[in-house]
């Protein structure tokens, strides 16, 4: 890419209009493939579209933390504002899913072409040709020339976000990661529990510790350890 300026990348992401996103959402279990057509103006000639269209590949979701999220999971996106971007998002919105489960994407296939006409026909015509073939994978948008690529995160970036919550629950009932409402019943199962027998006291303790929620719980869990100590 070219040199631009540090900020351009807000510039890409400002101005990327998202006008298809695939219908299925990312898969939990396997690895998705995106087909996308991205379409930029020309900054230097009137009527002339830029239409950019590959595939990007979002591999199974790995159980992370965020700072196991790297560069090198991005395959095909080396460019300096997409690190710039990814920078962004690491230090400004640390909780996303995408971060924390550290998806794999890819960018290949790419042919470009160049089209004489307005924005607006192109656009029209790219729409039409997705939906006579679109298996649920497709994504158009308008994006800027420089940097495109950014154009492609931002779309993925949302994807993530829309599917997150699916996937969280499908990797929940495989219990591949804890289900805090579980959590809490299980806990509160356990108290009550032990409400009935003391003896049960030592093993409501561990509980709490191992799902790590004592911190919130000692308050009550010692109003129970003095409750039974007099009954004993």
């Amino acid at each position: 890419m070219t040199e631009h300026t540090p900020f351009d990348f807000w510039y890409a992401v400002q101005n990327t209009r998202i006008l298809q996103l695939p219908r299925n959402n990312l898969e939990t279990f396997g690895t998705t493939r995106i087909q996308y057509h991205l379409l930029t103006e020309s900054m230097d000639a009137v009527n002339e579209v830029r239409v950019r269209e590959g595939s990007l590949n979002a591999s199974q979701p790995q159980i992370l933390l965020p700072d196991h999220f790297k560069r090198k999971n991005l395959q095909g996106f080396e460019d300096e504002e997409t690190n710039r971007f990814l920078d962004w998002l690491k230090t400004h919105q640390p909780d996303m899913r995408f971060l924390q489960y550290g998806f794999t994407i890819s960018k290949q296939d790419i042919k470009d072409s160049v089209l004489h006409d307005s924005i607006e026909v192109v656009t029209e015509n790219v729409l039409k040709e997705v939906a006579g073939r679109d298996q649920g994978n497709s994504a158009v948008l308008l994006g800027v020339e420089q940097p495109w690529e950014v154009s492609l995160f931002k779309m993925m970036v949302d994807l993530v976000e829309r599917s997150a919550p699916g996937q969280i629950s499908a990797l929940q009932e495989r219990n591949l990661i804890p289900n805090p409402n579980r959590a809490a019943q299980e806990i509160e199962q356990e108290f009550q529990i032990a409400e009935r027998d003391p003896a049960r006291v030592p093993y409501l303790y561990k509980q709490l510790h191992r799902h790590g929620v004592f911190e919130e719980h000692q308050d009550r869990f010692f109003a129970l350890v003095r409750r039974s100590e007099k009954r004993s």
